[in-house]
């Protein structure tokens, strides 16, 4: 008969934390973030693979692109760009973040030097960006053959028609580096011909990247940033049950340092068939995380499998009816907590610790603190990232709001079926996401530094200075609909606001 689970299917809003013994070391200043991103053996000083803080961004076409891969690189976390697109598009954007070498930018303002002024103008509006590279072919790959900057023209005195060979700075005038000076050198060069823009050359003249000045400044304020051993960007990318044959090969020419296999559910043998292609190809050359799970169960079976990271979650996500059209899933907290006991367990057996990652559930900045605690090992966030600039998605302004577009993988817009087919015709297909929008919320590095400051507050509340120490001393209380209710403002009349009130 049927498998009865009597506990009720919990969610993080039925938690709290309660306060532990704080010592005089429990600043935020010294809270590490720290985390293990792929499995490692005990007695090993290290995983192959760490972040320096708990945040993956969603595989989805809304949230990962390649502006968030070097945000959420710059911030410690990684992002994983999204797997429903053709391998060719996923791979090079792989590849752009991947040669946006920490300082070293990847011109994505070019043009040729037979188009115009009215071209420039064009770019800048579109763009933002007043350095454009001129190269023999407008590509970023093109030799270059001068360079514009706002000091090159003046709108009111030129003529729109004007071609910019007439008044780009030719690369004969012209400062550059070459390619495999290091980014300090650069920078020297740059302060001592008190430069904005310093070009990197290959051999050939081609352009291979620019050195801003603004970017000196920008490099030291992110000490967190997630850097391989060759100073580029770490970034993930998706992959699915279905190419993984042609796509991985593809992802792993293009650079990309940890893949993961995007499902709604991954107890199956497609998974485990997935893992073992890539094992008997790569070996544990390749990094792969797998899921999504919610139980034990499904957490062993894809530990043995050879996952190097798990995830958790079916259903919780904001745009996610996965529950209200199949009625599967199970509550993100009851998940992470069975999870995380089967992690501890298999590490105990086997010596092997394979990390966990809850994907779903988080509705406010406490919530990530709860997943930690409970068990997660870190997190991945889709409506969390998709507010941002960084997100692929349009922003639009609703009714005198800001907002920004969202929708999920199992919507008819993605139409992700390799993440979500199981068969059947295709008139009888149904969606497991929604369309929607998300409020606007400005640049990443600000919203993350201020809910990483909460996350670095409350465990300090709770006596903890690193995850492993939070999950240790954490102490968990479920809360009842009426302290729920305590936990908000009540019995008060709350002050209107006005952006005219001083």
């Amino acid at each position: 008969m049927a498998v009865y689970i009597n506990e009720p299917s919990r969610t993080f809003n039925e938690y709290l934390l309660v306060p532990g013994y704080s010592s005089s070391e429990c600043r935020v200043e010294n809270v590490s973030l720290k985390t293990p991103l792929v499995k490692y053996r005990k007695g090993e000083e290290e995983p192959a693979l760490s972040m320096n803080i708990p945040m993956t961004s969603a595989v989805m076409q809304a949230v990962s692109g390649e502006k968030m891969g070097v945000a959420l690189a710059q911030e410690g976390g990684v992002a994983f760009i999204f797997v429903s697109q053709p391998v060719k598009e996923q791979a090079e954007m792989v590849a752009k973040v991947k040669r946006h070498k920490a300082g070293f930018v990847v011109s994505d303002s070019n043009l040729r030097p037979d188009q115009t002024l009215q071209d420039i103008l064009d770019l800048k509006a579109r763009s933002g960006h007043s350095t454009v590279a001129i190269t023999d072919n407008g590509t970023a790959e093109g030799k270059l053959l001068g360079i514009v900057t706002s000091r090159d023209y003046r709108v009111t005195r030129m003529s729109p028609d004007t071609e910019i060979s007439t008044f780009m700075t030719p690369i004969d005038e012209m400062i550059t580096g070459n390619e495999g000076i290091s980014l300090s050198e650069a920078n020297d060069i740059l302060w001592d011909h008190k430069l904005n823009a310093l070009p990197i050359l290959t051999k050939d003249g081609r352009l291979s990247s620019f050195v801003f000045r603004k970017d000196y400044d920008s490099h030291k304020s992110n000490p967190n940033e997630l850097l391989d051993s060759h100073k580029r960007y770490i970034v993930g990318a998706g992959i699915n049950t279905r190419d993984y044959e042609e796509r991985v090969p593809a992802l792993v020419e293009a650079g990309a340092d940890i893949l993961c296999i995007d499902s709604s559910e991954g107890y199956s043998e497609w998974q485990a068939l997935t893992l073992k292609w890539i094992r008997e190809r790569y070996g544990n050359d390749v990094k792969v995380g797998a899921g999504n799970v919610v139980d034990a169960e499904g957490f062993r079976f894809l530990a043995e499998a050879g996952a190097d990271f798990v995830k958790i979650g079916i259903g919780g996500g904001s745009i996610c009816i996965t529950r209200e059209q199949k009625g599967i899933g199970r509550g993100q907290a009851s998940a992470v907590i069975d999870v995380a006991k089967a992690r501890d367990e298999y590490f105990e057996e086997t010596g092997i610790y394979v990390p966990i990652c809850s994907d779903g559930g988080i509705v406010y900045d406490y919530h990530m603190t709860l997943a930690l605690a409970m068990g997660a090992d870190f997190l991945m966030l889709g409506r969390y990232f998709a507010r941002f600039d960084e997100s692929p998605s349009a922003r639009l302004n609703i009714n005198g709001n800001y907002v920004k577009e969202y929708w999920g993988e199992g919507s008819n817009r993605a139409r992700n079926w390799t993440r979500y087919d199981l068969g059947g015709t295709a008139s009888m297909k149904f969606e497991e996401g929604v369309d929607s929008y998300v409020p606007y919320a400005g640049k990443l590095k600000d919203n993350v530094a201020q809910s990483l400051l909460k996350v670095k507050s409350t465990m300090c509340n709770c006596g903890a200075l690193s995850i492993e120490e939070l999950q240790q001393k954490a102490k968990i209380t479920l809360v009842s609909a009426t302290s729920i209710v305590e936990g908000g403002a009540h019995d008060v009349m709350l002050k209107e606001t006005s952006n005219n009130f001083r």
